[in-house]
């Protein structure tokens, strides 16, 4: 048996740079690995059969939709492997937040398997599997600090001089990544991100040089249809955040504080405005076994 956290992501910035002929779009942005993970418990079986079970919150259905159980088949068909799988996820990341909960836990489930059935896939051929099942699960394979390029299979993995400390809010219902690129293309982009000056801003630690460099292109489109999530940004910074702003295609947004004191204050304080509140750190790691 195997226990094994699988942490979520948020995006530092998000540019789009144009979209190939068959509808996917190419991405230019930075994201890192955060300690906000789901746990997920693996055992192997014999037989070939994949059961999966789920627990936390929110509870998600254990059908065929969910990434996990997708993950799994996909590496038993990948590896022909013979054996089987029980899987049980806890749920902690929120779901339709942007924050990749679904292909952390794909790709928890891809590298815990590997590792059970002792298929042997180097870290590369299991990012090729993951990018069949989402564009954001090769980044949380691999984990940590990247310049991540194309439709997300195109990293560099770069250098953190800091981790820093957030406070997450997911202020609203989730977001459907679809409609929000539907509506993206719908208006013109009025501010893109400075994914070079971040980049060194992130290397050298320096969260004030950071925060002007920061954007999501997708960020205005989705505070046009939930209002909420530019109310929570400016919640953050009232708060004391050197840098706020919506991860992903929402509806999730986060904070990042100077110092650990400065993030459980505003922690306490907005608990109490929200359901949804969330304290973790950047991280280095993006799947870390359990005992």
């Amino acid at each position: 048996m195997l226990r094994i956290g699988a942490r979520a992501k948020i995006n530092w910035t998000l540019d789009i740079t144009g979209r190939r002929a068959d509808g996917y779009h190419l991405m230019d942005m930075l994201m890192q690995s955060v300690t906000l993970a789901d746990e997920i418990t693996l055992e192997k079986t014999l037989g070939g059969v994949i059961t999966l079970t789920t627990g936390g919150t929110p509870l998600l259905p254990a059908d065929e939709h969910h990434l996990a159980l997708r993950a799994a088949r996909a590496l038993q068909k990948a590896t022909r492997c013979p054996l089987g799988a029980r899987i049980h996820v806890v749920k902690h990341i929120p779901v339709g937040a942007g924050m990749g909960g679904g292909s952390s836990d794909a790709a928890g489930v891809l590298l815990g398997l590997n590792r059970l059935w002792e298929t042997g896939l180097t870290r590369a051929e299991l990012e090729d599997v993951g990018l069949t099942l989402g564009a954001d699960v090769p980044f949380c394979i691999r984990g940590g600090l990247t310049r991540t390029r194309g439709i997300g299979e195109a990293m560099q993995e770069l250098p953190c001089g800091r981790c820093f400390p957030l406070v997450v809010i997911q202020p609203c219902g989730g977001l459907s990544t679809r409609d929000v690129f539907a509506a993206y293309h719908a208006q013109a982009v009025s501010f893109r991100p400075d994914n070079d000056a971040a980049q060194a801003a992130l290397a050298d630690g320096d969260l004030r040089a950071l925060s002007p460099a920061l954007g999501n292109v997708l960020q205005p489109v989705s505070e046009q249809m939930r209002p909420a999530i530019a109310d929570a940004i400016a919640d953050l910074r009232n708060f004391g955040a050197a840098a706020s702003l919506m991860t992903g295609s929402g509806s999730a947004v986060f904070g990042a504080f100077e110092t650990k004191d400065t993030a459980d204050t505003a922690f306490a304080a907005l608990e109490k405005r929200y359901d949804r509140v969330f304290r973790c750190e950047t991280c280095m790691e993006s799947v870390i076994e359990q005992i």
